[in-house]
């Protein structure tokens, strides 16, 4: 597939993902007020992983619905989704100390590099 199409169907994605995850985290917010606890992310990280294991297992060999819906919606709607994908696919394949490694790193450095990322901005 040319690589100029796959941009498009990503970005199509994408940009649907993005406003569906703005749409539902805003009516979420609505609903619950502003509860102390972030459950508005958790719904759509929780929603996200559930559909990329249906859209992975339904689409696993249609390039295209992987450009589209699992890397440009999901993506765009979640990139947890696409964390727990890949998380799944080392366990998987027996590569428990490359899934300890990604969790760790992910978690302790993405926290580090907001902070880093916000103390340098002030």
């Amino acid at each position: 597939m040319q690589s100029m199409i796959a941009l498009i169907y990503v970005g199509i994605g994408g940009f649907l993902g993005a406003i569906s995850r703005w749409s539902l985290g805003s009516m979420l917010k609505k609903t619950l007020g502003d509860p102390p606890f972030p459950y508005p992310t958790l719904l759509i990280n929780l929603i996200g992983c559930f559909a990329i294991g249906l859209a992975y297992a339904i689409w696993e060999n249609n390039k295209v619905a992987q450009l589209f819906i699992i890397i440009g919606f999901l993506g765009g709607f979640t990139t947890f989704s696409t964390f727990g994908l890949e998380l799944l696919t080392l366990i998987r394949a027996d590569s428990l100390g490359m899934a300890t490694l990604y969790v760790s790193l992910s978690s302790c450095l993405g926290i580090f590099l907001v902070w880093l990322g916000m103390t340098i901005a002030r």
